[in-house]
C-alpha cells in the first residue's frame, strides 16, 4: 500500500502533466489559428493587389482606347470629311469621263469615313456606357458585315436586362478581343454571337468556323490572358474551346441579380 504522501505526489504529477499537455494543445491551436490568420491576410492582400493592378491596367487601356477613339474621330475623321467635300466640289468641275472616277473615289472616302466613325464608337467606353452592351456588340457585327470579310450574326434569347456600365465595358472588351482574333487569325467565313438572358445569369456564346488553334500552346498569349483576367474581375465564368480545324468557341457566364417588385 502506498502512503498518503506518495498518492498525493502521484496525483500532483498527473495534474502537472495534464496541465502541461493542455497548455501545449492550447498553444498549438492558438499558434495554428494565428498562422492561418496571417496566411489568410497575406492571400487576401495578394488578391487585392492583383485586383487593383488589373483595375489600373484596365483604366490605362481604356484611357488609351479613348484617346485613339478621339484621334480617329477628330483628326482622321475630319480629314476624310474635308476630302469628301473637296471631291464634291471637284466633281462639278470635271468632264463626264472623269466624273465616274471621282464619284467612285467619293464613295470610297464616304465608306472609309463611316468605318472610322464606327471604329471610333467601339473604342470609346463612353459610347458603350450610353448605348449599352448589346447595342455595342451589334455595332461590331454590322461593321464586320460591311467589311465583307465574313458572315456575322447576333441572336438574342430571353428577356434582356440592363448590365452595369462598368461590367458592360469589361464584357464588351472580352467580346471585342475574341472578334478581333477571329478576323486576324481564324480565317473564318462565319461568326455567331448568342446572348441568352436568364433570371440570374447572362450567358454569351461566341463561335466561329475558323481554323482553330491549340489552346495549350497559346495559353500564355496576352490576348487570352487579357480575356480571362477581365472575366475574373467581374466574377464571370470563362470557357474557351478550340482545336486545329474545329473553330473556336467562347462561353461567358455573367452572374447578375434581377430586382423585382414582387
Amino acid at each position: 500500500m502506498l502512503r498518503k504522501e506518495e498518492i498525493l505526489l502521484i496525483i500532483y504529477f498527473i495534474l502537472v502533466i495534464l496541465f502541461l499537455a493542455g497548455f501545449t494543445v492550447l498553444f498549438f491551436i492558438t499558434y495554428q489559428r494565428r498562422k492561418n490568420k496571417i496566411l489568410k491576410e497575406k492571400y487576401e492582400a495578394e488578391q487585392n493587389f492583383k485586383a487593383e493592378l488589373s483595375n489600373v491596367k484596365l483604366e490605362i487601356q481604356e484611357a488609351t482606347l479613348k484617346n485613339v477613339s478621339w484621334e480617329l474621330h477628330d483628326n482622321i475623321g475630319q480629314l476624310l470629311a474635308i476630302a469628301s467635300m473637296q471631291l464634291n466640289i471637284l466633281s462639278k468641275k470635271v468632264d463626264e469621263a472623269t466624273h465616274t472616277t471621282v464619284n467612285d473615289v467619293k464613295d470610297l472616302v464616304a465608306n472609309s469615313l463611316s468605318e472610322i466613325r464606327a471604329l471610333s464608337r467601339s473604342l470609346n467606353n463612353e459610347v458603350i456606357d450610353y448605348v449599352g452592351l448589346e447595342a455595342s456588340v451589334k455595332n461590331e457585327i454590322e461593321r464586320f458585315n460591311r467589311l465583307a470579310v465574313l458572315e456575322a450574326k447576333i441572336e438574342i434569347k430571353g428577356t434582356p436586362f440592363m448590365v452595369s456600365q462598368e461590367d458592360s465595358i469589361i464584357l464588351f472588351r472580352i467580346i471585342q478581343e475574341f472578334l478581333s482574333n477571329t478576323i486576324k487569325y481564324a480565317s473564318a467565313s462565319k461568326l455567331h454571337v448568342n446572348f441568352i438572358y436568364g433570371r440570374d445569369v447572362l450567358k454569351i456564346i461566341i463561335e466561329d468556323n475558323g481554323k482553330g488553334f491549340n489552346i495549350e500552346e497559346t495559353k500564355a498569349g496576352s490576348g487570352l490572358l487579357n480575356m480571362r483576367s477581365r472575366a475574373e474581375i467581374i466574377n464571370a465564368g470563362f470557357l474557351l474551346k478550340s482545336s486545329p480545324g474545329n473553330g473556336t468557341y467562347l462561353t461567358l457566364t455573367y452572374p447578375t441579380k434581377i430586382i423585382t417588385n414582387e
